[in-house]
């Protein structure tokens, strides 16, 4: 799915209320609250942010199409900010998009080393600080930013399937 960064509070709304677990609705509007807060940051050029999306999480909507037409002129729009790098991993690049799970890679200073990797799953977020783990994940961050496209390709791609819901809905 969108990383929590790049979702629109409708996109996290109909995200956390597919999942599995029974979420209060309360707790739901709490957790997109949440993500908006985090997402101020970025917006507020404190911080750096690169996504890397897989094609399929743009191509096929988890959530309604109107929903993820929002989701993805969102993406575009932050994608223009010059803190924020987002590329697509095509589907040309084969096995290298089952490489690994989704995972977010954190630095805590002006150079790019990874200090944290968190990694989202049904009972909560894990979080490795070991440095195996780091050098593996830093690793395997490179090598999906190297086989993905070129921010302005990627932007090309998304405003390509967003013109295609749009006529598949017309």
């Amino acid at each position: 799915m969108v990383p929590g960064l790049l979702q629109t509070p409708a996109y996290a709304e109909a995200v956390i209320a597919a999942s599995p677990h029974y979420i209060e609705p309360e707790r739901a509007a709490q957790l997109v609250k949440v993500r908006v807060g985090r997402q101020a940051k970025i917006e507020e050029g404190g911080a750096s942010y690169t996504a890397i999306l897989w094609e399929a999480v743009l191509a096929q909507p988890l959530v309604s199409v109107e929903i993820h037409r929002e989701q993805l002129s969102a993406i575009l729009e932050i994608g223009k900010r010059k803190n924020v790098t987002v590329q697509v991993l095509p589907f040309s690049a084969g096995v290298l998009a089952g490489y690994s799970s989704a995972f977010y890679s954190f630095s805590f200073d002006d150079e790019p080393t990874v200090e944290a990797v968190a990694m989202d799953n049904l009972r909560g977020t894990s979080v490795l600080e070991g440095a195996e783990d780091l050098a593996a994940y830093a690793s395997a961050f490179d090598l999906l930013r190297s086989s993905a496209l070129a921010p302005d390709a990627s932007a090309k791609l998304i405003r390509g399937i967003l013109r295609t819901l749009k006529e598949d809905t017309s």
